[in-house]
């Protein structure tokens, strides 16, 4: 001890050691430690491995599936009136709210009336000045009649009584559609709805002088309760349509129709679907496209005149087909293929078949079988190949599979283990 008091180089280095010999037992022990308390012990040789990756799969069933396409097409209303003027008058009044539902017969616009009801007043007078007239030459016939029997009067005489009767009876007619005209002028100065819907934006305001001869409309009617949705398809499309209808090999609604589904322009699809009208008789020369028309309801006034939609149309049905989530299925160049957990619990690739798409998920023609577990969820936790996971069932608004919220007792455990780990170094 004294020697080594008296060498100042040797004694730090007999210290170090000394540190190092007593690390050893305190790693050691921090390591028991974190075993009794439950902490997984570190990946390697002498601690064993890793605990399987937990992986959201989905079990394959089959299911009647249609076969859908996806078109384009424009929202027209039901029917469309446009509310015109069919006299010339100065607007007095108009007697409806821009935007709102109307009933039909309902008054819109009131022009002024007073020179068509001033006319009016003048065919009535006409009319009754008329039927004086034919009362009074009736008369004269009556009286006469019996005087040209009697040879007291010429022939000639009583034949030019009767035929200024007739006369008179013409004039009346004259007389009395003149006052019918004059009174449709009249009721043409209250302007009313042709049909019940909702009606736009005015075109003009009270004081403007409107007549029949003017090219725009004073306001627009349309009925949205339903609404026609129009869209076109290839002819080729239509014919494959039309043999899947008159084979049984599309389910048809009650009333015989083929449903139809609208999409909006957010992604969002109607809760009730529309049904497939008529297809046009001609095929367009420079397109080869055939328009078609569904007529879908519309009692919530989602869908507006004019607005762009995407229809999905079934054009067949599997009675037994498979549907897979979007995210399960990987696509490449070399072909399409998805994780199947084999029965050993590991997982392995399975070339599979896709047809078209709906909600988010693939049609799937081929390559899988009813019990098969497919890998949807937790591709990122499968860091070594080949080796077996646990599988969890999957669902869309589930959270990702194997994700341990904060503050887990497991995110605490490995605290004990790394201290070791780095005290062991």
């Amino acid at each position: 001890m004294s020697l080594l008091r008296q060498t100042p180089g040797i004694a730090p280095s007999l210290s170090t050691g000394r540190m190092a010999l007593l690390a050893i037992p305190l790693a050691v022990a921090l390591v028991a430690c974190g075993a009794k308390d439950g902490a997984p012990a570190a990946a390697g040789p002498a601690g064993g491995g890793m605990p399987p990756a937990t992986v959201g799969v989905v079990t394959v069933s089959s299911q009647a599936v249609a076969l859908q396409s996806e078109l384009p097409g424009r929202v027209s209303a039901l029917r469309v009136a446009q509310v015109r003027a069919r006299v010339n008058g100065v607007v007095l009044q108009r007697a409806f709210r821009e935007g709102s539902e109307v009933k039909a017969g309902q008054v819109l616009y009131q022009l002024d009336s007073a020179p068509y009801r001033a006319a009016f007043e003048s065919a009535q007078a006409t009319v009754v000045k008329a039927q004086a007239t034919l009362a009074q030459a009736t008369a004269q016939v009556e009286r006469n009649k019996a005087l040209v029997e009697a040879n007291a009067i010429s022939k000639q005489e009583f034949t030019t009584l009767q035929t200024t009767q007739r006369q008179a009876e013409a004039d009346l007619g004259v007389a009395k559609a003149a006052a019918e005209t004059a009174r449709i002028n009249l009721a043409y100065a209250t302007i009313t709805a042709p049909i019940s819907g909702r009606i736009g934006q005015s075109s003009v305001t009270e004081g403007a002088l409107v007549g029949a001869a003017d090219a725009t409309a004073l306001a627009t009617i349309q009925q949205t309760g339903s609404v026609y949705v129009n869209f076109t398809q290839s002819s080729t499309e239509v014919l494959r349509l039309r043999k899947a209808i008159a084979s049984k090999q599309l389910r048809a609604s009650g009333d015989g129709s083929v449903p139809v589904r609208i999409v909006l322009e957010d992604g969002s699809e109607l809760p009730k679907a529309g049904k497939l009208l008529f297809s046009d008789l001609t095929v367009d020369a420079t397109s080869g496209q055939i328009t078609l028309r569904a007529e879908v309801s519309n009692a919530d006034g989602l869908l507006l005149p004019g607005q762009y939609v995407r229809v999905r149309l079934s054009q067949a049905e599997l009675p037994s087909g498979i549907l897979l989530p979007q995210q399960a299925v990987t696509r490449t160049n070399q072909g399409d293929t998805v994780l199947v957990v084999g029965e050993d619990g590991k997982p392995g690739p399975r070339p599979v078949k896709v047809g078209n798409s709906q909600n988010n998920q693939w049609v799937i023609l081929g390559g899988l079988k009813e019990g098969d577990q497919v890998i949807v969820d937790g591709f990122q936790k499968m860091l070594v190949p080949g080796a077996p996971v646990k599988t969890v069932p999957w669902s869309p608004n589930a959270a990702p599979a194997g994700a341990a919220p904060a503050g887990a007792p497991g995110a605490a455990a490995s605290a004990p283990a790394a201290a070791a780990s780095a005290a062991a170094k």
